[in-house]
């Protein structure tokens, strides 16, 4: 499991937004509470890295490359 620091916007009378700097291309959420946010985070860092997965699995890479999963 990796962890990301994320921030959360306080948005008066709106709720609050989230975002994740560490992540390329961004990845932002939003909730009504702070419960909310932390939960639409998760799920939100969750499909980012699910696309960024895809995308990896798309590209043409010359035979020479190799695409490497390090835990970190």
């Amino acid at each position: 499991m990796c962890k990301f620091y994320s921030i959360i916007h306080e948005e008066p009378g709106l709720g609050y937004s989230a975002e994740v700097p560490a992540l390329p291309a961004g990845c932002y959420t939003d909730g009504a509470t702070i419960e909310e946010v932390r939960a639409n985070l998760k799920e939100a860092i969750q499909l980012h890295l699910e696309v960024k997965d895809d995308e990896i699995a798309g590209m043409h890479l010359p035979e020479t490359s190799r695409v490497m999963e390090v835990a970190a």
